[in-house]
């Protein structure tokens, strides 16, 4: 009997954003906003995806959990409460270097079918719009 395990991406989440810090880099997520629970400003959010920094100087009260991550941002000069889960998140990457990790699709997830948030939007400041991963790779 195979048992099921817990997702290894919340883990790997942090770890990345620990190791990126730790290097004196600027953690960013990529994050696709059309997974159900996803609370993100959505005048940000280009090709249904937004790239949120989520350094210390950034944010307040990161919580990276097992199942969501929350803070709060400034979004051009607007305070707003930012919700995403897990496994909306896309990839955790360096700003300077684009070192990071790309996520891969997990068995019995499936986005919100209809998530109505298509729009592009300006610069962003805290959480910039154009960031590419760059240099990431799938890992398995």
């Amino acid at each position: 009997m195979e048992r099921r395990m817990t997702s290894s991406r919340p883990y790997l989440i942090r770890a990345i954003n620990e190791w990126l810090l730790d290097n004196d880099l600027t953690p960013y997520l990529l994050v696709d906003a059309g997974v159900k629970g996803v609370q993100v400003p959505t005048q940000y959010v280009s090709g249904g995806q937004i790239v949120l920094n989520i350094s210390p100087g950034a944010v307040r009260g990161l919580t990276l959990g097992n199942e969501w991550i929350e803070f709060s941002a400034r979004f051009g000069g607007v305070p707003m409460q930012v919700h995403v889960p897990v496994m909306a998140v896309l990839a955790v990457y360096a700003k300077e270097n684009g070192q990071g990790m790309v996520f891969g699709a997990e068995p019995g997830f499936e986005p919100d079918p209809d998530p109505g948030r298509d729009a592009p939007g300006p610069d962003q400041g805290n959480a910039p719009s154009g960031g590419k991963p760059g240099h990431l790779k799938v890992v398995k």
